[in-house]
């Protein structure tokens, strides 16, 4: 069995492995990544799209300047897609938070493992949790690099609000916010952090122990020696 010590430093960790794995699917399943309002101008008047969505689903309203509102939709993110980059790179964040999902899920499973045994494969131990945190914030970090990217270089709202409304003109400008399901991301970031810095602890801790158990004899003293 492992030692109170032991114990009590993994299952620290354990809960933030399993929080940073709630956020992700949080992340996955809400639709508030982006609210951005596009513009675009026609022969007679301008239209506003205002969209809010996620990486699976959004919502989006049109506004006239002369004060006419078309009723919300409901819209698929990958079915308003036209564009094969931005639909692509949309595919290649969704892998990549599913990628940290697992991972998470992993970490998990290695604390909660120590937590309660003491594993004979090393990579079990706080090998294991170090490589899994590592990654699971690796991916996320790159999420967070992709989606912004998506939106500036191919134009990811200006194609979503193409797809609610077809007979939009031409575009002449945008404005963007990002959502809470975007920002909690580092949120994870920080808690697979937390992670490897409470294992980090413990692990120093054992590893001074076992080097001051290992002393030199001629540090111990001169009475055990005689003896």
């Amino acid at each position: 069995m492992p030692s109170r010590k032991k114990t009590a430093m993994f299952a620290s960790a354990f809960f933030t492995c399993v929080c940073s794995f709630v956020i992700i699917c949080v992340v996955l399943a809400t639709q508030h990544w982006m609210s951005s309002e596009v513009r675009f101008s026609g022969t007679n008047s301008s239209v506003t799209v205002s969209l809010t969505y996620g990486l699976f689903s959004g919502t989006c309203e049109q506004f006239v300047d002369a004060g006419l509102q078309v009723s919300e939709k409901t819209f698929q993110v990958a079915d308003n897609l036209g564009n094969t980059k931005a639909k692509g790179m949309i595919t290649a964040i969704i892998v990549i938070l599913v990628l940290s999902l697992l991972s998470s899920l992993l970490s998990s499973g290695f604390t909660c493992t120590n937590a309660v045994s003491n594993p004979y494969q090393t990579f079990l131990g706080p090998t294991g949790v170090y490589t899994w945190n590592s990654l699971c914030g690796t991916f996320v970090l790159i999420a967070m690099i992709l989606f912004p990217v998506n939106i500036e270089e191919n134009g990811l709202s200006v194609e979503l609000a193409r797809g609610c409304f077809s007979f939009l003109q031409t575009h002449t400008k945008s404005a963007h916010t990002y959502g809470y399901s975007y920002w909690i991301m580092l949120l994870i970031f920080f808690l697979n952090i937390a992670s490897i810095i409470i294992i980090y602890f413990y692990d120093h801790a054992r590893y001074s122990k076992k080097k001051e158990q290992e002393r030199p004899i001629e540090n111990a003293p001169k009475d055990v020696i005689l003896f």
